[in-house]
């Protein structure tokens, strides 16, 4: 694929496709999920989060085998193709196994294994040990569409000690890291009784914020949070669904951008969700920030769209390859159907894409140059396989 003004044609199209009505966008990154949650959907409903993690998803998880999360990530990398995301920042366990999902399916990501020591010494430095495993041997993978973090999963499940033994192996791999910070106002009130600090201070003070530091949800920060935030460049992933569905709370994204703050968007896992599409996302996004100032010029869908391709790119520290369709990129590229009744009129494309597309209206997938998706044909997995494994293993999970 080739964009930018040619004085006379060069090239000759192996394939054409007809753009007649529909938008051309960068492809969606989606900035923190966790894909093999898609065998948990619809599992863990209308819990508060230390309910929801403690006595429904963590007893769930410490049943899964490699092959479950295999087959659970190629169910979520089949919804991101139909819903147009290109790239996702994912963060598990077993996670060469999400790896070679996304190699199959032909998507981009940045991946994480998971790591929680949860007041278990040995367990946390066998998770880092594992994490780093992990982040050396697929750095690169799948053809360079996939790169690695360590992912510290929060404050409140590593100490002070294991985080700043991951952040010491980060830097030595010359990567970033992934953590879940001020998600919860009982957590973060736990983390500041305990050590007398805010999360954000805490980070700070094991200099653990850098801008290769990818914070998830970032809810509960006070204005000098965010001053050390934007003066350590951290990249914060806003997931509004997630957010309002565990009634975690509302960020102040305003203020976050108001004060340099780089946030993408992501959706969180299909647990807490119960879906992938970055389209529902950015509407969710702009609407909820809007009512949190109660003001409607807060988030322009412009301004919206932005976080969820070029801003989102930033976050994952890959903004001079993606997040763009501009001389020089990757050919990660979605093409959205406007034929629809409610895509009609199309005064302002912005305005319909956020606030008005869903994924379903999702014609076209490239990625790297591949086509993964034409007119809502999915070519590199067969989508009947992959659902129904995904039912069989979630159907089996309960019966172990």
């Amino acid at each position: 694929m080739y964009v930018g003004a040619l004085k006379a044609p060069q090239f000759k199209a192996e394939i054409v496709i007809d753009g007649t009505d529909k938008v051309a966008i960068p492809g969606l990154i989606n900035c923190h999920t966790h894909l093999s949650m898609t065998l948990f959907r619809g599992k863990a409903e209308d819990e508060p989060l230390s309910t929801w993690l403690e006595q429904t998803i963590w007893p769930l998880e410490s049943k899964l085998t490699p092959d479950d999360i295999y087959q659970g990530a190629l169910l979520g990398c089949l919804e991101s193709i139909k819903a147009g995301t290109t790239t996702f920042a994912d963060m598990y366990f077993h996670e060469a196994q999400v790896a070679k999902a996304v190699d199959r399916s032909g998507l981009r990501a940045v991946l994480a294994q998971g790591i929680i020591e949860a007041d278990d010494c040995k367990r946390g430095e066998r998770m880092l040990a594992e994490g780093i495993e992990f982040a050396e041997a697929f750095n690169g993978y799948g053809g360079g569409r996939v790169t690695t973090r360590l992912g510290p999963h929060a404050l409140y499940t590593c100490s002070p000690k294991l985080l700043v033994q991951t952040q010491e192996a980060a830097a030595n791999l010359g990567i970033g890291t992934h953590i879940h910070v001020a998600e919860s106002k009982q957590k973060s009130d736990w983390v500041k009784e305990r050590y007398g600090c805010t999360e954000i201070e805490l980070l700070k003070r094991i200099d653990l914020l850098g801008p290769d530091t990818l914070a998830a949800h970032c809810i509960h920060l006070t204005k000098l949070d965010m001053q050390i935030m934007a003066r350590h460049r951290v990249k914060v992933s806003y997931n509004p669904t997630a957010n309002m569905k565990i009634g975690s709370g509302i960020p102040r994204v305003k203020e976050l951008l108001s004060a340099g703050v780089s946030v993408g968007i992501g959706t969180d896992g299909p647990a807490s969700n119960n879906n992938l599409d970055m389209l529902e996302e950015m509407r969710f996004a702009a609407l909820l920030q809007k009512t949190k100032y109660m003001d409607p010029t807060v988030l322009s869908a412009q301004q919206t769209l932005k976080m969820a391709t070029i801003e989102g790119a930033r976050a994952l520290g890959l903004e001079r390859v993606i997040g763009s369709l501009q001389v020089g990129k990757k050919a990660d590229v979605v093409l959205i159907d406007f034929s629809s009744p409610h895509l009609k009129p199309s005064h302002d494309p912005y305005a319909n894409i956020v606030y008005s597309a869903n994924g379903a209206d999702v014609d076209t997938v490239i990625v790297d140059g591949n086509l993964l998706m034409q007119e809502r044909h999915v070519k590199t997995l067969d989508a009947n396989e992959v659902m129904q494994n995904g039912q069989r293993v979630a159907s089996n999970l309960t019966s172990r």
